[in-house]
């Protein structure tokens, strides 16, 4: 049985009045009020309500398996918990107004990272896995990230960072974080700003980074494709050379690469004609 709270999202709407006769004083004061109602999504403004909610399910969450296979971590309605791989009852890691996922254990099992708008918008950040000592690793502000995963060394993540443009829905780049030091590095670079990659997963040694991107022709987005021609592929960058090769694709394309941590398989999804999405496993 799981006990949780549902979020809400609260909007404010400010005016402000303009003039060209703006004194000093008056500039000043106006700045000083807009500091004052900087929005912290952690403490909105307005009337809060509280719904109790209890349930033994879940959907569309995002899961990550301890490295011993004890433990499993998963997000529901933008909190994070655990539970044993056996059943049993949940326990709450993250709740609140943040909305947080993508939940992903460390190699060692010490660490979990996820995705969290705490500060206003996605950013990785990473905590102990008993839920403490949490920390943003990036800091962005407009081109925001989500969907990171580890190196195998344990001491940096690999994260898609989002780009818009004319469509909400944009575009992607991985860029890699270390844990404490330096900005981020940037690993793929977009083809344009409306088709998207997405979907890391490293190598258990850490010579290669496997991502679905958008290959569909045409150069930009589009609703109606058809899905039994080849949409996304799978690619293969290696950290070594730094060169980029396709592993697979094809009619009905492939997506969500997950590779085994023996580093011998390749899970994927790929769609059959007339029939629903499929999971496959390739010799890698």
């Amino acid at each position: 049985m799981i006990n949780f709270f549902t979020k809400q999202s609260f909007v404010s709407i400010f005016s402000l009045l303009c003039c060209l006769s703006l004194t000093p004083a008056f500039a000043s004061e106006a700045d000083s009020e807009e500091k004052e109602n900087d929005w912290d999504v952690t403490q909105p403004q307005g009337e809060l309500k509280t719904i109790s909610i209890d349930t033994n399910e879940t959907t569309w969450s995002n899961l990550s398996v301890s490295q011993d296979g004890k433990t499993i971590a998963f997000d529901m309605l933008g909190d994070i918990y655990t539970m044993p791989v056996t059943g049993g009852k949940a326990r709450a890691l993250r709740t609140g107004l943040a909305f947080e996922v993508q939940p992903r254990y460390s190699p060692d099992g010490t660490y979990i990272s996820f995705t969290s708008d705490a500060e206003g918008g996605n950013n990785i950040w990473v905590m102990t896995a008993d839920g403490q000592n949490s920390k943003a690793i990036t800091k962005e502000k407009y081109r925001l990230l989500n969907n990171a995963v580890w190196t195998p060394d344990g001491k940096s993540l690999v994260a898609r960072k989002h780009y818009t443009s004319e469509r909400s829905v944009g575009a992607g780049e991985m860029w890699q974080y270390p844990l404490v030091g330096s900005a981020g590095l940037q690993i793929t670079k977009r083809k344009n700003d409306q088709q998207d990659v997405n979907d890391p997963s490293v190598s258990p040694d850490g010579r290669y980074l496997y991502y679905a991107e958008d290959m569909y022709p045409g150069g930009f987005f589009q609703y109606n494709k058809d899905p039994n021609s080849q949409i996304y592929v799978i690619k293969q960058y290696d950290f070594t050379t730094g060169k980029t090769k396709t592993i697979t694709g094809g009619p009905g394309g492939a997506a969500r690469p997950i590779i085994s941590r023996d580093g011998k398989n390749l899970a994927f999804v790929k769609h059959f004609a007339h029939q629903e999405y499929q999971l496959l496993l390739v010799l890698s």
